[in-house]
């Protein structure tokens, strides 16, 4: 009976919300970095996605309607929403070890003080438009008390952990698009294996570099001699300006200069924008050694050629899925922790994935128009290709 009264739930928000994509794993497979010839260091996991982390799992929803003039409250929509589960559906009641860092912070990520706090990451992490951060926050505390959590005879609150990146240039963003359902359906929806990048979910509206960005990740698989640990990132990327942008270590920004998007803006030469990054690990790391990993997300920002500009918030996340129920009862729990000078290799692992979830979600997105036919073009394939060769950098 409970599952018909799902299946019958959903044909009714289908029909009722017409311009919202559910994005599926079944859905058609974007051409990927790597596939184009662009180089990158390290061994990615099967799926080369943040899902390579056992247990992780990742959902969006996707609302795309309109075209035109922008008429607030009706659009045009180009927003959406993503849902990391660190334990999978048990992320809420099974909290994991996080620490967090903020590079830049024009831009917001909530519940990060009891992050910082308890070293503790209990539930999803959420992204969505900067305008939807409080609809989306709630939203996850009605889905915990709907799903009978947190649990009433233990404590009675929430601090859901949502962050976000602004699409306001193609998107109604003041129309306050994203309701409490969206928000359900990237958590109820979230699988593993491949995950669906570019414009997708919250990155739906999401501007890279003056390319179309939105959804991107990416992993690393550690040799056995450095602990054969799993590494993932995923991104959502709104960042950066055209001549900053490098990649393999070309200048591929300043080889690319046509239709940048916001040309026809007073801020066309201001970096702009933010990134929220989530890393994901099964490597035994306790909070303090998480916040180190954070940071070093910072670093493949820059091998991207980000500045990290006054106007950017960069946020950033990790959490380890080691230890499980470490923050359960009041008695001595016994932990696993890598020894810091074994960290290294993991380091690495997180700059490197970072770099190529960057380029992953530019890759996979396509061209867009938005409110006021605002244009942002997709990186085209065949010119960073043509690049990558002139400077000696294209795998054939």
């Amino acid at each position: 009976m409970r599952n018909r009264f799902r299946l019958s739930f959903l044909a009714v928000f289908l029909l009722l919300v017409p311009f919202v994509s559910f994005a599926q794993r079944e859905a058609p497979r974007k051409p990927r970095a790597r596939e184009l010839g662009v180089p990158f260091d390290g061994t990615p996991g099967k799926f080369n996605a943040i899902t390579d982390v056992s247990g992780v799992l990742v959902g969006h929803t996707t609302l795309v309607s309109g075209e035109g003039k922008l008429q607030i409250g009706k659009g045009p929509v180009r927003t959406g929403v993503t849902a990391v589960l660190p334990r999978g559906k048990n992320s809420m009641n099974d909290a994991v070890f996080a620490g967090w860092f903020s590079q830049n912070g024009n831009g917001e990520m909530t519940g990060t003080t009891w992050v910082e706090e308890s070293g503790f990451l209990e539930g999803p992490v959420m992204i969505t438009n900067t305008h939807s951060v409080g609809v989306v926050r709630d939203a996850v505390i009605q889905w915990r008390v709907a799903h009978g959590q947190p649990d009433p005879t233990g404590y009675w609150w929430s601090l859901p952990v949502v962050a976000e990146t602004w699409d306001g240039w193609l998107n109604d963003i003041n129309g306050f698009h994203v309701k409490p359902e969206h928000a359900f359906h990237a958590i109820d929806t979230a699988h593993d294996g491949y995950v669906e990048e570019g414009v997708v979910g919250g990155g739906t509206g999401m501007i890279c570099n003056e390319f179309k960005g939105g959804i991107g990740t990416s992993s690393r698989k550690l040799d056995a001699k450095d602990g054969g640990y799993t590494i993932g990132v995923l991104v959502q990327c709104n960042y950066g300006i055209r001549p900053n942008l490098r990649i393999a270590g070309v200048p591929v920004g300043k080889e690319i200069s046509e239709d940048p998007a916001y040309a026809a803006a007073p801020f066309d030469e201001v970096d702009r924008g933010s990134i929220i990054v989530v890393v994901a690990t099964d490597a035994p790391l306790l909070s303090h050694q998480l916040k180190r990993l954070a940071r070093r997300v910072s670093l493949g920002l820059g091998r991207n050629g980000s500045i990290s500009g006054n106007g950017s918030g960069d946020i950033f996340i990790a959490f380890s899925t080691a230890n499980p129920h470490a923050d359960r009862g009041k008695k001595v729990v016994d932990l696993k922790m890598l020894p810091n000078d074994a960290v290294d290799p993991i380091f690495a692992a997180t700059v490197q994935a970072t770099v190529e979830a960057i380029v992953n979600s530019m890759v996979a997105a396509e061209t867009m128009t938005g409110i006021e036919n605002h244009k942002v073009i997709a990186l085209p394939h065949d010119k960073l290709r043509a690049v990558l060769k002139k400077y000696n950098r294209l795998v054939e």
